[in-house]
């Protein structure tokens, strides 16, 4: 009721991790007998019975609440000891036997359970954005292949370049891509480090010296990721370095992306005024009005999610700016950008791959054809006759309408034999001594 901002609700990764959380905290409890087996077993299986997905409809704070996220934590503590006592006494709700702060929220405090719930949400969720990736490096680095004997003219500054193999270009998309997914596999290192066990302060006030150790160890098992303690509390709860370094990622490999997405409409533009030397699948009718006419309606969508994700991680940046002292409050910012900039990355990563890349063909004699009338392939002439005369080659060609290598049979004073060899297009496209 204090929220009604912006009708989405807090993500769902956000809400699992910090059930998982308790029920990992509610079983440490136990083993260290802070916690009665009674009102811990009904925590419990109240998590595991919202982690199976009942009881959702229960979480209902507005991605954008309280700093620090007071209103998701209690919203969590609330619902699992109301379904706690429903559990123990057969009416959901109110605070006894099991109360929502003393027995599901002991030991802990909002401000190291929300950065450990984030953090959590974050890399559990970043699993799927690695396969993701990889996908699409897969797709491309096969089209490298698949592409490797085409022949087509380069660009710089769009204009004509020497001729580049069309698998070449593809294969170092792939490897874009590649680079993109390292560089998010090492920062998922650092959300590993959880602060669970600083309390309100990252002193540890009122917890066991085992709890921290034992809740994570709990959380690491049931995820099967690499979570451990923070290794050093204070620094775990003032600080969201990890949260802003893998924001800071996705933004870095969106950059790339969205790069290659523009390569792929460039590449097809057309069909008959463009380039048009590759075509991709075509998806959906492209014009209300301009019958036939296909748009390269994937990458345009994948572009679209890459200016979001740039837009979030500006988001997340200043919310990481903004901590005080032992604390930073603007986590549920923080966690709404980046959980939905991984998800909307994902999904389209997937599509691009499935329904644009896995699908694109090429148009080989056309690509040929821009190779071989490049100007750009007096280049080749400069180690033999010097870049000056290559140039006065190039000028003539442009002004006479002939091409590069009909005027350097005239004025190159080099050998059919020579120029056939020095012109061989293909030849072009890898290093020559000679």
């Amino acid at each position: 009721e204090n929220y009604p901002i912006s009708g989405m609700r807090v993500h769902t990764a956000l809400v699992e991790s910090y059930v998982l959380l308790k029920k990992a905290a509610a079983e440490s409890l136990m083993e260290l007998e802070m916690l009665d087996a009674e009102r811990g077993q009904a925590i419990v299986q109240a998590a595991g019975e919202v982690l199976a997905g009942a009881l959702r409809d229960q979480f209902v704070v507005d991605a954008f609440h309280s700093g620090a996220g007071t209103s998701l934590h209690m919203n969590v503590n609330e619902v699992l000891a109301g379904r706690a006592n429903e559990v123990l006494t057969g009416r959901r709700g109110g605070s006894s036997p099991v109360h929502p702060n003393d027995h599901v929220n002991m030991s802990q405090s909002t401000n190291d359970t929300f950065p450990t719930a984030l953090r959590m949400a974050a890399r559990i969720r970043v699993e799927r954005l690695v396969r993701a990736l990889r996908g699409l490096e897969d797709e491309l680095a096969r089209k490298g292949e698949e592409f490797g004997g085409i022949v087509k003219a380069g660009r710089t500054h769009l204009q004509d370049a020497v001729p580049v193999r069309l698998g070449q270009e593809f294969a170092a998309y792939a490897v874009a891509i590649r680079q993109a997914r390292v560089a998010i596999v090492a920062a998922a290192h650092w959300l590993e480090e959880l602060p669970i066990g600083g309390s309100a302060v990252g002193t540890g006030l009122n917890t066991h010296p085992q709890f921290r150790f034992k809740t994570i160890e709990r959380i690491a098992a049931a995820t099967g990721l690499d979570f451990r303690p923070a290794g050093d509390l204070r620094a775990g709860m003032q600080s969201n370095f990890g949260v802003a370094l893998m924001s800071a990622c996705l933004k870095v490999a969106v950059l790339e992306v969205s790069r290659i997405a523009n390569d792929l409409r460039l590449l097809a533009s057309g069909p008959a005024t463009g380039i048009s030397e590759i075509d991709l699948p075509a998806v959906q009718p492209g014009s209300s009005i301009m019958p036939g006419k296909v748009n390269p309606s994937i990458p345009e969508m994948t572009n679209m999610v890459c200016f979001q994700v740039i837009g979030n991680d500006a988001a997340v940046s200043w919310a990481s700016a903004a901590g005080q002292l032992e604390l930073n409050v603007m986590m549920p910012v923080m966690a709404h950008n980046l959980l939905q900039s991984i998800d909307i990355l994902t999904n389209a990563l997937d599509v691009l791959a499935a329904r644009c890349v896995a699908g694109i063909t090429a148009r080989p004699e056309r690509c040929r054809r821009f190779a071989e009338s490049s100007v750009a392939l007096a280049t080749a002439l400069n180690p033999r006759i010097g870049y000056d005369r290559a140039a006065a080659i190039v000028k003539e060609a442009l002004t006479s309408g002939r091409t590069v290598v009909d005027v350097a049979r005239e004025r190159s004073g080099l050998s059919p034999e020579e120029l056939d060899d020095l012109f061989d297009v293909f030849r072009m496209t890898e290093p020559r001594t000679t």
